[in-house]
């Protein structure tokens, strides 16, 4: 028999929550409040990752870029990531999540308040350092945001509430694409004839400024409210897990000679890698792909991301749903078989079922981030945060993998044929759900102290 935590069994002496929680209880009790908030990070961060991909066609268009240039967008945004996390890990040893949270917050609305004056010097440059800042504010935050969430309960159900955190990255993922479409996109897309009047008559660069400039508002915007919602989390008292360690000359913060002892979270850290990489490349290639292959206009193109979107968000809910009752690794081993099967088919045929193939793949997309994040860190102990950086540097293979994809197009003229990389890169994902399961993980935890 399962004994509710709100039972007086369970304020029994000896009792660990482990044993005394039950399955379906995620929370404990005066940690409503702070979760709420930390899910608004997910919805924020997932809102930003999105913008980026109409910014690749829109800096495309705008600045005259190949693919290839264009992708450094996303280069941009996750090298951020890359060189951020560990720093970010290191400082939370001392100070804990909540300043991590905080630093994070006001360094990704700097990056992008920093869109109004690159717009108005209107060179590609300040765009992408204004990018790199963004991720660096946003590594500091997923670096926090993801253990604490995993932490803020019983092991057992860590990868259920990490799942259930992510759910609500999917809605910022859609607002951040809607938003982008409608502000960002104006609608105006010059035939060839048209720009060489344009040209003739000496109004084309001012053209291309206008359109650079459309993109000042939607961030400027979502830096003010990134900075507020640092001021509301700044006053609000998080559980002792967010704060610092308060155990003496550093005996609890732990070491990176001791993350050699935990073999799942190295197989982790490169299952993340090829995962993101796959995900970040599918979806800021998608739009270039709808043009190349069909006769959709450019926000319309828009307007089908984010039916990807849609179903990255009912896949989450789903699956974190089926999870009560399927191992997540087998769900991951499953999806990932199935995402390299879809695109394999946007390869072999191009065109709308090929996107239609790219769309559906985002499905199964839903649970590989907080999957394979909850597995990595489960057990390390006083390493998590240590841990955590390492599976959020990981993410890298977002600025990695996008530009394989744009110089395998530029080379041969297909953006369906670049997405065999895409297809290496699901099964890569599937072959680390397979060692997964042969992981010696558990001998790892019984020797990891648990933080809370």
């Amino acid at each position: 028999m399962q004994i509710s935590p709100a039972s007086p069994e369970s304020r029994l002496p000896g009792l660990t929550p482990a044993s005394t929680t039950s399955r379906s209880s995620l929370l404990p009790q005066g940690s409503s409040i702070p979760f709420v908030l930390v899910v608004l990070l997910f919805f924020i961060w997932g809102m930003s990752n999105n913008l980026t991909d109409i910014l690749v066609q829109q800096f495309r268009k705008g600045f005259n870029l190949s693919q290839l240039q264009a992708q450094m967008v996303q280069s941009a945004v996750f090298f951020g990531y890359f060189s951020m996390a560990l720093p970010a890990a290191l400082m939370m040893r001392r100070w804990g999540y909540k300043a991590g949270i905080l630093l994070g917050l006001c360094t990704f609305g700097l990056g992008t308040l920093l869109f109004w004056p690159a717009a108005v010097i209107g060179q590609y440059g300040p765009f992408l350092l204004a990018l790199y800042i963004v991720g660096c504010g946003s590594a500091m935050l997923e670096t926090a945001a993801n253990p604490l969430v995993a932490q803020m309960g019983v092991p057992d159900t860590s990868e259920r509430r990490l799942n259930l955190a992510q759910a609500f990255n999917p809605p910022g993922t859609i607002t951040g694409v809607l938003v982008g479409t409608y502000f960002i996109f104006s609608g105006v897309e010059l035939a060839p004839g048209k720009v060489v009047q344009m040209k003739a008559a000496g109004t084309y660069a001012g053209y291309l400024h206008s359109e650079i400039m459309r993109v000042v508002p939607t961030y400027v915007g979502l830096g003010s409210g990134v900075l507020l919602l640092a001021l509301v989390i700044g006053l609000i008292k998080f559980p002792s897990v967010a704060m610092g360690s308060s155990v003496p000359n550093g005996e609890g913060v732990g070491s990176f000679r001791e993350l050699r002892e935990y073999p799942h979270l190295w197989l982790a850290v490169a299952a993340q890698f090829f995962y993101v990489g796959a995900q970040v490349t599918t979806w800021s290639a998608f739009i270039p792909y709808m043009k190349q292959y069909t006769n959709v206009t450019e926000r319309e193109a828009g307007w089908f991301l984010t039916g990807n979107l849609i179903l990255l968000l009912i896949g989450r809910f789903a699956s974190t749903w089926l999870m009560q009752w399927i191992r997540p690794v087998k769900m991951v081993a499953v999806y990932a078989i199935i995402n390299s099967s879809l695109m394999t088919l946007a390869l072999l045929h191009p065109g709308f079922v090929g996107a239609m193939a790219v769309m559906t793949s985002s499905f199964f997309m839903s649970i590989m981030f907080p999957t394979i994040f909850a597995l990595g860190v489960k057990g390390l102990g006083r390493n998590t945060k240590l841990g955590s950086a390492l599976i959020v540097m990981s993410v890298v293979g977002g600025a990695v993998l996008p530009p394989f994809l744009g110089a395998i197009a530029r080379s041969s003229g297909s953006i369906a044929l670049g997405y065999s990389v895409v297809v290496a890169a699901y099964l890569l994902v599937f072959a680390y759900s397979l060692l997964q399961r042969r992981d010696v993980s558990p001998q790892s935890v019984e020797r990891a102290p648990e933080v809370f």
